[in-house]
C-alpha cells in the first residue's frame, strides 16, 4: 500500500517520514519543492491548487495524510484552505484512500477547561474560522460515507528546528547559545506542547488502525505547564539562570508591521494570556500510550537540535 504525504517537507511530515520509513511502508511525498529521498520512500511534486498535479500525484494511494502548512497570514488560508480541502477530498474518494488530516486547536477558540475531542467550535479568530471550513468539510462527507477520514488534532509542537515552534525558537535555541529567553505572553499561564516524534508515531498508529476513522484524535500531549515552569526546566537543563522576558500583544503588532509571520500571531495571542489545557486522554487509553514527558523531550533537544554552545 502507498502512504502519501501531502505537505511533506514540514516538521509532522518529516516526523511521519520517519515513522513510516522504520516500518518500511512504501511512501509517497508530494510537495512542490523537491525532497532527496531512497528506500521504498519517492517524491512527487504537485501543488495542492491545482487538482490535476493532485491527481497523478495520489494515484494509487492507499492512505493520503494532509500535513500542509500554509504562510501564516489568514488572507492566504481563506483563499487557499478551502480550494485544498476540496481538491485532498476529491482526490481521497477517487483513489478509495483512507484521509488522515492533520489538524490545530484553532476552531476551539478560547476555551474554559480542557480541550477535548467533544469541544464545540468557537473560534474566535479568522485562521480558527477557516480552520472550522476545512474540519467541517472533511466530516460532512463522512456522515453522508463518501469518506473515509480521521482528524487528527494536536496543540504547538516542539523538538524541531522550524520557525514555527515558539518554544524551540525563542527558549531553547536561546537557552543553547546562553541568551536570555522569550515568552509570549503571561508565562503564569498553562500552555501545551506535543513532542513532534510523539505527533509522527500517533499520526502512523492512525494509519494502522482504519477501525479509527471517521472521528477527531487528539493526539498524544503531556499535561499543561506554566510559561515558568517550562523555562525553569528547560533552564535546569541547559545550567543556565531562567532569563527571560514576556512578549506583549502590542510588542507582537509592532514587529508584525515589519514581519508577516509575526503578525499573524497577534490574533492568537488569547493563548498565551489564558490556560491553554489539551486534553489526549482518548487516544493514550485507545493505543495504550503515552506522551513524551517535557523533562525528556527538552533534554533530548538539548543532546541534539539545541546543543549548548
Amino acid at each position: 500500500m502507498i502512504h502519501t504525504i501531502l505537505g511533506a517537507g514540514g516538521p509532522v511530515a518529516n516526523a511521519l517520514t520517519r515513522e513510516l520509513e522504520s516500518h518500511n511502508e512504501n511512501i509517497r511525498l508530494v510537495s512542490r519543492r523537491e525532497i532527496k529521498t531512497m528506500g521504498n520512500t519517492t517524491w512527487q511534486k504537485a501543488d495542492l491548487l491545482e487538482l490535476d498535479e493532485l491527481r497523478r500525484a495520489t494515484k494509487g494511494s492507499g492512505i493520503i495524510y494532509l500535513c500542509a502548512g500554509l504562510v501564516y497570514d489568514a488572507d492566504i488560508w481563506k483563499a487557499q484552505w478551502p480550494i485544498i480541502i476540496k481538491n485532498v477530498i476529491a482526490v481521497a474518494k477517487e483513489n478509495n484512500a483512507r484521509l488522515i488530516f492533520f489538524d490545530n486547536v484553532y476552531m476551539y477558540g478560547l476555551v474554559n477547561g480542557a480541550m477535548t475531542e467533544e469541544t464545540p467550535y468557537n473560534p474566535t479568530s479568522e485562521k480558527g474560522k477557516v480552520r472550522v471550513g476545512v474540519a467541517n468539510a472533511i466530516m460532512d462527507e463522512v456522515k453522508a460515507g463518501t469518506l473515509k477520514a480521521s482528524i487528527a488534532r494536536a496543540p504547538d509542537f516542539y523538538g524541531t528546528d522550524s520557525t514555527n515552534s515558539f518554544f524551540d525558537m525563542m527558549v531553547l535555541a536561546k537557552y543553547a547559545k546562553k541568551q536570555s529567553a522569550q515568552w509570549i505572553g503571561d508565562a503564569n499561564t498553562k500552555h501545551c506542547f506535543i513532542f513532534i516524534e510523539d505527533a509522527g508515531k500517533a499520526m502512523y498508529l492512525l494509519g494502522q488502525n482504519p477501525d479509527t476513522d471517521n472521528q477527531v484524535w487528539h493526539l498524544p500531549t503531556a499535561p499543561a505547564l506554566t510559561g515558568k515552569q517550562f523555562i525553569d526546566m528547560a533552564a535546569a537543563i541547559y545550567d543556565i539562570k531562567p532569563n527571560f522576558f514576556s512578549l506583549k500583544k502590542w510588542m507582537l503588532w509592532l514587529i508584525g508591521k515589519f514581519m508577516k509571520v509575526v503578525a499573524g500571531t497577534v490574533e492568537m495571542y488569547y493563548q498565551y494570556d489564558h490556560d491553554y489545557v489539551f486534553d489526549s486522554t482518548k487516544f493514550e487509553k485507545r493505543f495504550n500510550v503515552k506522551p513524551t514527558p517535557y523533562q525528556e523531550g527538552i533534554k533530548k533537544m538539548s543532546e541534539t537540535l539545541y546543543k549548548a554552545e
